[in-house]
């Protein structure tokens, strides 16, 4: 009966660890985030540009960075940086979470089942990732709805060559035009397009969720073989994550591609195409490799983003580890 007792006390205790556990993971998270996506931003914006803009305007990384810099100057590499920032910290804050939550909720199965080993099987990983990706998706699609829109937006004094504007941008893009503020991009969407625009592409987005599905059961897997031999380091992290995000990126990238292009079509323009059309549009017109238009710097910004992150967060968790057991425990002692 006492110990009956005692296990009901212990209980709530033992839920609050493992739920102030899961926020701290998502805090580190967007911590983490932020950081790697700062350092990293203007590989999105040459990514983004090359995968929206027509077979016409394909240049060279050189000559877009090039290109933009004569325009726009250097913070014309960082458009939309404000609203990436916004997005990605909520992005890493609800996918941890969640992802945290779920492998906890794996991990305490596999104890009651007295299973030999607690840590996540390959199956149990995707699990996890196919549920934190669902979620995050379908709560910050309309934030990276606007920041490709202000990304891909070109505008300076060089516009004669009118093929390499977007086409719902093509209006706004004039000597002199003034770059709109996250706030007033979503105002004109929202006006002009309706609130549906703020969902445009979140189908091949719900189908990237196997993108950090592949990274994070990657990564995972690697990070157990590992462990079995000695302490993982956030240096191993980094290299880790990086392998991870390489592979899963280059598998999916014609999904990015496509998610781009529908979040910067404008629905003035006529019906918008679905992703199975929007993939034969592409390939019909431009063929198979303009999915891949801009591969090179959306990798390199890929990996180095999940390195740095991965790196970023294991020390930024172990930070706040060591901050929690500095506070007594008064509800143990209780």
């Amino acid at each position: 009966m006492a110990q009956t007792s005692r296990k009901q006390k212990i209980a709530p205790v033992v839920s609050a660890v493992q739920q102030g556990d899961n926020i701290a993971h998502a805090l580190a998270g967007a911590g983490g985030g932020l950081l790697s996506m700062t350092l990293t931003y203007p590989l999105i914006t040459l990514s983004t540009r090359a995968q929206v803009e027509s077979k016409r305007a394909h240049s060279s990384t050189y000559d877009a960075v090039r290109r933009i810099v004569q325009r726009e100057g250097i913070t014309g590499l960082y458009s939309g940086l404000d609203s990436a920032l916004f997005g990605i910290s909520v992005t890493n804050f609800v996918y941890y979470y969640w992802y945290e939550w779920t492998r906890s909720f794996f991990e305490r199965a596999a104890i009651r089942s007295a299973r030999a080993s607690k840590k996540l099987t390959t199956l149990e990983s995707m699990i996890a990732g196919a549920i934190a990706g669902s979620a995050t998706v379908l709560i910050t699609n309309p934030i990276w709805v606007i920041n490709t829109r202000m990304t891909a937006r070109q505008s300076g004094p060089d516009n004669n060559s009118s093929e390499d504007l977007l086409p719902s941008n093509k209006s706004s893009s004039h000597p002199g035009s003034k770059k709109p503020s996250t706030l007033n991009t979503l105002t004109s969407l929202i006006r002009n397009e309706g609130l549906g625009s703020l969902f445009a592409g979140v189908l091949p987005a719900l189908v990237l969720v196997v993108n950090p599905i592949l990274q994070y059961t990657i990564f995972e897997q690697l990070k157990n073989a590992l462990e079995r031999k000695r302490r993982v380091t956030p240096r191993d992290a980094f290299f880790l994550g990086a392998v991870g995000k390489l592979l899963a990126t280059t598998i999916t990238y014609p999904y990015i591609t496509i998610k781009s292009r529908m979040h910067v079509a404008s629905n003035q323009d006529g019906p918008q195409d679905s992703m199975m059309q929007g993939i034969r549009r592409v390939v019909r017109e431009e063929g198979w490799s303009a999915l891949y238009k801009g591969i090179g710097p959306k990798v390199t910004q890929s990996v180095l983003t999940a390195a740095f992150l991965f790196a970023f967060k294991d020390a930024l968790y172990a930070a706040s580890v060591q901050l929690r057991k500095r506070i007594p425990a008064k509800v143990a002692k209780a």
